[in-house]
């Protein structure tokens, strides 16, 4: 460990943001790495510039490239877990990174907010969490999903057991709209 590593929270010495953000790249998948480090994004515990800073100090180091890596994936904007491992896996799957938390407006007014977008394309992906079960929140989620849907956008709903269990068929699934819509891949 080098100096500025390890840091004291309430006596109690423990590993900086940095330096955890750097372990977690090292012992964890890529996608698992960027789970952990959007949510400390999320919350300002770090910054994308002093990871990618702290990584390059220590190139030739075991582990600078995998926290690269997963900077390089991370996004801040990311609300849940899920919506990460979602996001990467897609964007490792070769497809163009999505726009998180994308607001769509109609002439200025809110229409909805969208967990992954191309909005170029007007494709998105939603994750349905747990809360779905709340009747009232599944009645504005599909409320807000007709509105999107006059408004010529393609909305992709995914479950954890789907990403589990069927992750080529939903890619699969996210990839014809994008290619119909102009996407070619490469761009």
């Amino acid at each position: 460990m080098l100096p500025g590593d390890i840091v004291d929270r309430a006596g109690i010495p423990v590993t900086s943001p940095t330096r955890t953000c750097w372990d977690v790249a090292r012992w964890l998948d890529v996608v698992e790495a960027v789970v952990v480090i959007d949510g400390l994004l999320a919350r300002r515990i770090v910054d994308i510039p002093a990871l990618r800073e702290y990584a390059l100090a220590r190139a030739g180091c075991r582990g600078w490239r995998s926290l690269l890596r997963a900077v390089d994936l991370a996004d801040a904007r990311a609300e849940s877990p899920q919506e990460s491992r979602t996001r990467v896996r897609l964007v490792l799957a070769g497809l163009p990174r999505p726009r998180t938390q994308w607001v769509v407006s109609d002439g200025g007014r809110f229409v909805a907010r969208l967990d992954l977008a191309w909005p170029e394309f007007r494709v998105a992906v939603e994750y349905d969490g747990f809360w779905h079960d709340d009747p009232e929140q599944f009645h504005r989620d599909r409320r807000r999903l007709n509105r999107l849907l006059g408004g010529d956008w393609l909305v992709l709903h995914v479950t954890a057991r789907r990403l589990r269990e069927d992750f080529d068929g939903f890619l699969a699934e996210v990839r014809a709209p994008l290619r119909s819509r102009g996407h070619r891949p490469g761009d």
